[in-house]
């Protein structure tokens, strides 16, 4: 018995040291082409009610969404509280230029955490390059739990699913809502 408990400190202790070797940040990013012109596509990620259509972390859950501030670009913001594995927090858009979008995403449920998340939108020939990206700091928890769960994966899933959602809306020629 003597052995199997000191086995299992050892496995507890190589964990956590293999935790706290991890990065204390990560960046999960992904890209996309679509056949639309930037303007299209800027206003379906600015305007975080059109965001919340194809966003995979809310479109189609039961969440609650709360906006505030201008209806879109700088200083628009969402407040949303859903069932435990989405979580709660604040979306908000903290800075737009041409070809670029940055949100800062605060979430206070399941795990309190700061990210900022950019879309950078790079115009060619017969539509744009549109690359997500979301950064933030690991807690000793998340580094934790990457022993177990592959974070740019699971992420990487999500931000996937969600790009080709905004290549379907921005494909389908939805009119430009003008500012």
């Amino acid at each position: 018995m003597t052995t199997i408990l000191l086995l299992l400190a050892a496995l507890a202790a190589l964990a956590f040291l293999l935790a706290w070797r991890r990065p204390d940040a990560f960046r999960v990013e992904r890209s996309i082409h679509v056949d639309a012109p930037p303007e299209r596509i800027e206003a379906l990620i600015g305007d975080l009610r059109r965001f919340n259509t194809w966003n995979p972390f809310a479109a189609g859950k039961p969440m609650r969404l709360d906006y505030s501030g201008p209806e879109r670009g700088r200083g628009a913001a969402c407040d949303f509280s859903g069932p435990r594995g989405a979580g709660s927090g604040r979306l908000a858009v903290v800075d737009t230029e041409p070809g670029k979008i940055t949100m800062q995403l605060t979430m206070s449920a399941p795990i309190r955490c700061e990210n900022t998340i950019a879309f950078v939108l790079a115009p060619g020939v017969g539509g744009t390059g549109v690359t997500w990206s979301m950064a933030g700091r690991s807690p000793f928890i998340v580094k934790l739990m990457g022993l177990l769960f592959d974070t740019d994966c699971m992420a990487g899933r999500d931000l996937e699913r969600g790009l080709s959602a905004l290549k379907a809306q921005a494909e389908a020629a939805i009119p430009v809502k003008a500012a």
